[in-house]
């Protein structure tokens, strides 16, 4: 058994979800993926995967190889990329990730022209509304937007975000235009986050910070969703102002509060240290920041 291709193997299987899905990747008989994981069940001596007529689940060994064979197979291509770029080109596969919206409207557009200027690369973007692990999923770059926790993270900003407060017309003809932040726990709140419950909006006022909490008729870890629903006069949503320009722009949507706007929310490029040492992830980095900035 070559045991590179059989980790090899075993991850497509993980990140598919299933051996068939694999097979169709690769490409390679449904046969062939059953015997690789067979054979590094055998050569370990534990069950990695559970697998029934309807899914397909990891074993506590199979999470540990997964993120063990996820690491050596990241370093193999990153050596394959060192050595590409003696030659004087990149290769090898980024896996970006970036939230919903931002991702598809600025980090994508952007994508296309670093494939052109290198077409040994190859990219996945993962558009996820969610606080991603680099290492446990395997990404080499992801795009925050907030304030950064201490961490061991390296940072490049790219932008500040302004937050605005808005809702439909129709909404607030029936519900009438909050005039000051507190009131907006009279209104129906549509609110963003990835648990259930109370969350804190910001505004300021002068030199006086003000926090008001929303419990919100509406909770979803989709910002897409959200905006939707205030475009269908669903409450008040607060979003980045980029999110909404062209609803406000239409009329679809009016911001209110722009009074009480909080400062801007910064957003940024986050990677690891470690990664720097890639020819192509480095690069990345630049042409993003090059591009954005420009």
């Amino acid at each position: 058994m070559d045991r590179f291709e059989a980790m090899s193997v075993y991850v497509r299987v993980v990140d598919a979800g299933s051996l068939s899905a694999a097979a169709r990747a690769i490409p390679m008989s449904l046969t062939s993926v059953s015997r690789h994981i067979s054979a590094l069940e055998a050569q370990f001596g534990a069950q990695l995967l559970r697998r029934t007529t309807r899914n397909l689940a990891m074993t506590d060994e199979g999470r540990i190889l997964y993120d063990r064979a996820k690491a050596i197979l990241g370093e193999v291509d990153e050596l394959g990329s060192a050595l590409s770029a003696g030659r004087g080109k990149l290769s090898g596969r980024l896996r970006i990730a970036a939230p919903t919206l931002l991702g598809r409207h600025l980090i994508a557009p952007l994508l296309p022209g670093f494939l052109a200027l290198h077409p040994e690369v190859d990219i996945d973007l993962l558009l996820v509304d969610r606080v991603v692990n680099l290492v446990e999923e395997g990404l080499h770059v992801a795009v925050r937007v907030g304030r950064l926790p201490d961490s061991s993270l390296v940072a490049r900003k790219l932008d500040d975000i302004q937050m605005v407060v808005c809702a439909a017309p129709s909404y607030l003809a029936r519900r009438g235009v909050p005039r000051k932040p507190e009131d907006l726990r009279q209104h129906d709140c549509l609110v963003f986050s990835d648990a259930p419950g109370p969350v804190d909006w910001r505004f300021q006022s002068g030199a006086a910070r003000i926090r008001v909490g929303v419990t919100g008729r509406l909770w979803v870890n989709s910002l897409d969703a959200l905006v939707r629903a205030a475009v269908d006069g669903a409450g008040v949503v607060r979003v980045p102002a980029w999110q909404v320009a062209e609803d406000v722009a239409a009329g679809r949507l009016q911001v209110v509060l722009e009074a009480f706007a909080a400062p801007a929310t910064p957003v940024h490029l986050v990677f690891e240290r470690a990664r720097l040492s890639s020819p192509k992830i480095k690069v990345f980095i630049e042409y993003v920041v090059e591009q954005w900035c420009s």
